[in-house]
């Protein structure tokens, strides 16, 4: 992993425009003392948890961990979320998805945007078989897409599908 200063952190944009986000989705974004151990992180250390249907982070939280944790809660059928905690899936589909919604999260989000998303995923250490985050979401995640839209997430356009509910 890089140090947290090389990637947008929750630090560097507003937590109620990334609150209300969340809440689109039916989520909740729960902020985390810094220094305190994040609740449901897998990675632990800085990195996103979830139990539920929230989103825990800290100041020193990545923006793209933020986005990929809440990715999988919204893949998920709400009657799911409530049995997650910590580790949302075991499904390399889901995990694919979630790394192209995670993005498209990212152009919803004041400030923050998809290149930025992209970026930070490649600066942390993804790895992807084209070689990059924007790649692999242009020339290899035909599948994810699929799965994304077949979810009723993205529209024909690839287009994020976002929820109503404000």
């Amino acid at each position: 992993m890089v140090d947290a200063t090389s990637v947008l952190t929750l630090a560097d944009i507003a937590f109620d425009d990334a609150a209300a986000l969340l809440h689109r989705f039916a989520l909740s974004l729960q902020r985390v003392a810094d220094g305190a151990p994040i609740p449901g992180s897998y990675w632990g250390e800085c990195e996103a948890g979830i139990i539920g249907s929230t989103v825990y982070a800290r100041a020193d939280t990545p923006v793209h961990s933020l986005l990929h944790e809440a990715g999988h809660l919204i893949v998920l059928p709400p009657e799911r979320r409530d049995a997650v905690h910590t580790d949302a899936t075991d499904s390399i589909a889901e995990e694919d998805a979630v790394c192209v919604l995670q993005g498209l999260l990212g152009d919803a989000l004041p400030g923050v945007g998809r290149e930025r998303v992209l970026a930070d995923m490649d600066a942390w250490g993804y790895t992807f078989r084209m070689g990059s985050a924007r790649a692999y979401v242009d020339r290899d995640a035909e599948d994810a897409w699929a799965w994304l839209q077949a979810r009723g997430l993205v529209n024909e356009t690839r287009a994020l599908l976002l929820p109503d509910r404000e």
